[in-house]
């Protein structure tokens, strides 16, 4: 797929002492939420972290994208050799659309800038695209970066 940018100085802190998490660490917070991440594997080099083996679709390898890149210390996750099972013959897996939170933002507001005036109201879909990670809307803080689902 590729790789993501996420700010190293926010986010939520793994492990204990050092700015960047180790790859146990993060494996288990990825882990943790419960995404259907059993196949992935998490190597830290540097600030960035690497997510290797099998989700079952894109929406599962999104969240591990979100889950491992929100960490404190973590700058840059890369996914190339992470595969999504469900892609059909002949198709693409799609490229993932984030947003990086700013200062002032919620979820009505990002709506609004990614759907279009008037559409604040599919704030719902991005905090239920963004779960278990979010657990409240407005629990969100500058420089956490969002999945951002396509309107169906």
């Amino acid at each position: 797929m590729g790789l993501f940018d996420f700010v190293k100085s926010v986010g939520k802190k793994i492990g204990i002492g050092d700015d960047e998490p180790s790859a146990d660490a993060l494996k288990k917070e990825l882990d943790s939420h419960k995404l259907g991440t059993e196949n992935v594997q998490v190597v830290v080099e540097g600030d960035k972290a690497v997510l290797k083996g099998n989700v079952t679709n894109q929406e599962v390898l999104e969240k591990a994208i979100i889950a491992v890149g929100n960490s404190l210390g973590i700058s840059k996750v890369e996914t190339e050799g992470l595969k999504v099972d469900e892609v059909t013959t002949g198709s693409v897996a799609k490229e993932p659309v984030f947003y990086t939170v700013k200062k002032g933002d919620n979820l009505w507001k990002i709506a609004e800038s990614q759907y279009g005036k008037g559409k604040g109201a599919k704030n719902t879909l991005i905090f239920e695209a963004n779960k278990p990670m979010l657990t409240h809307p407005d629990k969100i803080y500058p420089g956490q970066v969002l999945r951002i689902p396509e309107l169906g």
